[in-house]
């Protein structure tokens, strides 16, 4: 299944991240593709707030993986930087898959062989303005109790 979605505020963005995290399970792996400042971490907050998380969400893009626990935990990775097996390795990636948390991994195009099939799949891209984005989201029948 796959649905589309325009957002025009970041508000928004997190708003859509809150209504995939409610419906988000244990092993689940959200996994973004998209450029610089589409709003990949904005939907993560979203995410976190929606699976009942408390926390600044904030990039991991220097510490690899920022966890936030919760139950499940959430483990928000950023990929930039994954080249190669032995650095996919050093994250802490596949341990977390078995740990039953949820991952919402950020650059997945950088470790897009590895990804599990029943992954939530969210590309972000920029609209006609610089507040408005185009968020498609494929995944499983969960995401027909996701509105506008």
């Amino acid at each position: 299944m796959k649905k589309v979605f325009t957002t025009k505020s970041t508000y928004e963005t997190e708003l859509l991240g809150q209504k995939l995290g409610r419906v988000l399970r244990r092993g689940d792996v959200v996994a973004y593709f998209g450029g610089l400042g589409v709003g990949k971490t904005a939907f993560t907050r979203g995410l976190a707030e929606g699976m009942g998380i408390v926390a600044d969400v904030s990039s991991p893009t220097f510490a690899i993986v920022n966890v936030y626990h919760g139950s499940p935990m959430l483990c928000h990775f950023d990929m930039y930087r994954i080249d190669g097996w032995d650095d996919l390795c050093t994250t802490g990636y596949f341990e977390y898959l078995e740990d039953d948390a949820v991952l919402a991994v950020e650059w997945s195009e950088n470790i897009e062989n590895v990804l599990p099939e029943n992954s939530f799949f969210i590309n972000i891209t920029k609209g006609e303005t610089d507040e408005v984005r185009i968020i498609e989201i494929e995944g499983d029948e969960r995401l027909e109790n996701i509105g506008a």
